[in-house]
């Protein structure tokens, strides 16, 4: 096995910009989820803005999540609130059980492998595209012609089935030969150098003296907790026994684990004192006032 040679990133160098929508949704997992709780819209543009997200793209992030169904309005004399949908409720339950529950070093990996064969027709080119997108995000990587892999037993049937693609997908669940060369079937099916160099990246920006969180705890969390979780999604969780020699995830789950624990206290204690929520008493049904987030 290979040992893994970092390259130095650049200053400022950043793996994945945060986004207002991906520090909204950090914010949302991190204050909101366990609770069936709204937040004051002035309150949402108050946590925001201490991430260096302006007012009118916080505004206009809250709109398209409505918009979307990721977000439900309720209005509370002249307050407007917003609360979870379900859909962003699982949304955020996976981001959470990616933190706290399956990390980035997969050490308990048994031995299989999900194989997954597709066939279409020449012209279904943004099929083809959407479902090999898909199958990225949820850790896949090609193996050759329509063959693709993913470390562990994974389950696709909700991928296929929004694509309507069950008649032109086969998969199977198997174990590697001595013949395979699983160290080198890796390197061809994934990006190695580029997931790696993410984890470098967090390592050289959240190492301590880059960073001071001290100066605003809940605004060094949301950061560093988007950071983390734009990396781990990213991460097809393959068997570390079988990844490069000093692989970065390592350290950098250390290290993320480390600052979330010193940030989490006084992070709740600011959140505590800045939030302004309320019950969420419209659980059922969708929102149906599309007005202006209120200030």
């Amino acid at each position: 096995m290979r040992a893994y040679s970092p390259s130095a990133p650049e200053p400022g160098e950043d793996v994945v910009p945060q986004r207002p929508q991906a520090l909204m949704l950090t914010f949302l997992g991190e204050y909101l989820l366990d609770g069936e709780l709204c937040v004051y819209s002035r309150s949402i543009i108050d946590v925001l803005g201490r991430v260096g997200v302006s007012e009118h793209a916080t505004r206009s992030t809250v709109t398209r999540m409505v918009n979307r169904g990721l977000l439900r309005r309720q209005r509370h004399g002249q307050r407007m609130y917003f609360g979870l949908t379900e859909r962003t409720r699982a949304i955020l339950a996976d981001g959470q059980h990616r933190l706290r529950e399956t990390g980035a070093v997969n050490r308990d990996w048994d031995g299989t492998w999900t194989l997954l064969g597709f066939s279409l027709p020449g012209a279904w080119h943004r099929e083809r595209h959407d479902l090999r997108s898909q199958l990225s995000w949820a850790g896949f990587g090609p193996l050759q012609g329509g063959l693709w892999i993913a470390a562990g037993t994974q389950h696709v049937d909700q991928i296929v089935a929004s694509l309507g693609l069950a008649a032109h997908v086969r998969v199977f669940h198997a174990r590697t030969d001595h013949l395979t060369d699983v160290d080198e079937m890796i390197r061809d099916a994934y990006d190695l150098d580029g997931l790696a160099t993410r984890y470098e990246v967090f390592l050289k920006r959240w190492q301590p003296g880059t960073h001071e969180p001290s100066a605003d705890p809940l605004a060094a969390k949301l950061r560093l907790v988007t950071d983390w979780l734009q990396i781990i999604r990213r991460d097809p969780r393959l068997p570390v026994r079988h990844l490069p020699a000093r692989w970065p995830a390592i350290p950098a789950q250390d290290l993320f684990h480390r600052l979330d624990t010193k940030l989490h206290r006084r992070a709740q204690a600011t959140a505590n004192v800045l939030l302004d929520t309320r019950p969420d008493t419209s659980a059922v049904g969708p929102a149906v006032d599309h007005g202006r987030p209120d200030g």
